[in-house]
C-alpha cells in the first residue's frame, strides 16, 4: 500500500532564504506533499534609495551601497533572504510616504503581493514538473491580498477555511486564524468567532480520525503554545531570574474541535518559540517552530499510511 510523506512549515514571514528551502525540500526529504502553514509575509519593507549613479540602503543594522546593476540585485536579494521587502524610491519620496499612512499601506501591498506571486511561480516552475503536491495558507498575521494572490494559481492549493483531499485516503482541514493577540492582526478573531469557523470547515469531514488539522493556531494548555508573557507596553515580563515569564496563548476553540473530533494529526504554528509536540487524546499535536530571522528552515515530516501516522520527523536546515 502507497504511503503519504508530508513535509510542514510555517511562520517564513517573509523570508525568500526559507521559502527556497521549502520548495526544494521535497525532493531533499522525499516528500510528495508541501504544507505552508501560514504567516508567510513580511512585516517591512526596506527603502532602497536612488542616489543619481548609486544606490543605498540599510541592511542590518548599516548603510550599504549598491554602484552596478549587478550589486543592487545582490542588495536586494539579501533584503528579501532577510524576509523583508526591497522598494527603490528617493530620500524625498519615501520622507513623503511616511507621513501618508494610506499611501505606505497601499505600498506595503503591492510588494508584498508582488512576493507572494513570485514565490507562486517559482513553486509553479520548480513542483509542477515532477506533480509535488503543494499547499500553502496564510495566517493571522498576513493580509487577505496574500491570500486572493494564491487562490489565483491552478497549481499552489490555497485551502483556506475549506477541507481538501492530500491523497486518495486522507482529508486536510485548514483554519488560518487565531484567537485574539496583544497586536491585534488581521487575522485575529474572539474565540467565539474563531470556534464558528473551526466548527464549519470540519462539517464537511468524511473521516476525521483519518484527517489532518491544519490550524495555525495551538491548542490551548498545550507544551506548543507557550509564549513570553507580556506587559501594558508589550514587553516580556521577567521572573525574578530574569528569565521570559511564559504562559499559555493557544486557542481554546482549537483544543475544543480537536477534543471533539480527534483527528490522525494536528498541524500548527503562530508561536515560534514552542516548537514541539503535545496529545490531545488520541491526536498528536505538532509545532515545528520558527527560527526565520536566522534564515534556519525548521519543519515536520509526517509518513501517513491508510489509517495511522506511521511516524515523524523534526527537521532544521
Amino acid at each position: 500500500m502507497s504511503k503519504t510523506r508530508l513535509f510542514f512549515v510555517t511562520d517564513i514571514h517573509g523570508s525568500d532564504r526559507l521559502f527556497l528551502k521549502f520548495v526544494n525540500a521535497g525532493k531533499v526529504y522525499k516528500a510528495n506533499v508541501l504544507v505552508l502553514g501560514g504567516d508567510i509575509t513580511g512585516k517591512s519593507v526596506t527603502p532602497i534609495f536612488d542616489q543619481g549613479g548609486s544606490w543605498k540602503a540599510q541592511y542590518v543594522g548599516n548603510w550599504r551601497e549598491a554602484r552596478t546593476q549587478n550589486e543592487l540585485s545582490e542588495l536586494e536579494r539579501n533584503i528579501r533572504e532577510l524576509g523583508s521587502y526591497p522598494y527603490r524610491t528617493t530620500e524625498s519620496e519615501w520622507e513623503k510616504l511616511r507621513q501618508n499612512e494610506a499611501g505606505m499601506e497601499n505600498t506595503f501591498i503591492q510588494v508584498m503581493t508582488a512576493s507572494v506571486r513570485r514565490w507562486v511561480q517559482i513553486a509553479e516552475e520548480r513542483l509542477k514538473p515532477i506533480g509535488t503536491k503543494i499547499i500553502i495558507n496564510i495566517g493571522n498575521d498576513d493580509l487577505a491580498e496574500a491570500g486572493e494572490i494564491l487562490a489565483q494559481s491552478d497549481y499552489v492549493i490555497y485551502p483556506n477555511e475549506r477541507t481538501i483531499p492530500i491523497d486518495d485516503r486522507h482529508e486536510m482541514s485548514s483554519v488560518s486564524f487565531s484567537n485574539m493577540t496583544p497586536w491585534k492582526c488581521p487575522g485575529d478573531l474572539s474565540e467565539e468567532e474563531l470556534l464558528s469557523k473551526l466548527e464549519k470547515t470540519t462539517s464537511g469531514l468524511a473521516n476525521p480520525e483519518n484527517s489532518l488539522f491544519n490550524f495555525h493556531c495551538p491548542p490551548n494548555d498545550t507544551q506548543i503554545d507557550l509564549a513570553p508573557k507580556l506587559d501594558e507596553n508589550l514587553r516580556p515580563v521577567l521572573t525574578p531570574g530574569g528569565e521570559p515569564d511564559m504562559g499559555h496563548a493557544g486557542s481554546t476553540s482549537v483544543r475544543q474541535v480537536i477534543e471533539r473530533l480527534q483527528p490522525m494529526a494536528g498541524l500548527h504554528g503562530h508561536i515560534h518559540e514552542s516548537r514541539g509536540l503535545s496529545k490531545i487524546g488520541r491526536t498528536p499535536c505538532f509545532n515545528p517552530g520558527s527560527e526565520y530571522v536566522t534564515g534556519v528552515l525548521r519543519g515536520l515530516i509526517l509518513n501517513i499510511s491508510d489509517k495511522k501516522l506511521d511516524n515523524y520527523v523534526f527537521t532544521e536546515g
